[in-house]
């Protein structure tokens, strides 16, 4: 079994579907701090949220808390959840 050293590598190889959605959230973070891994952030975020749903009804304020996290990332994931939020919309009114 392949270990990867970045989920990014992981999603090249085996695809977006092989990651856990800690791997996927790390992506977007990109870079950790010193003795956090952009990982360990993204289980942070997700254990304090339980999901990518709790995520998504948080102010971004709220993702302040963690350390680790600035604008940057902050606005980034907050981007991938705006994407989200209109992929769900076009396919509700594309849907009979």
């Amino acid at each position: 079994m392949k270990t990867w050293a970045h989920p990014g590598g992981k999603l090249r190889e085996l695809g977006a579907e092989s990651l856990t959605d800690a791997e996927l959230l790390s992506i977007l973070i990109s870079t950790g701090t010193k003795g956090k891994s952009a990982e360990d952030i993204a289980k942070e975020i997700l254990d304090k949220f339980n999901s990518f749903k709790g995520m998504a009804n948080q102010s971004l304020e709220k993702f302040l808390e963690f350390k680790g996290l600035g604008d940057v990332k902050i606005i980034r994931i907050a981007a991938a959840f705006e994407i989200a939020k209109r992929i769900v919309k076009q396919t509700s009114k594309n849907s009979p």
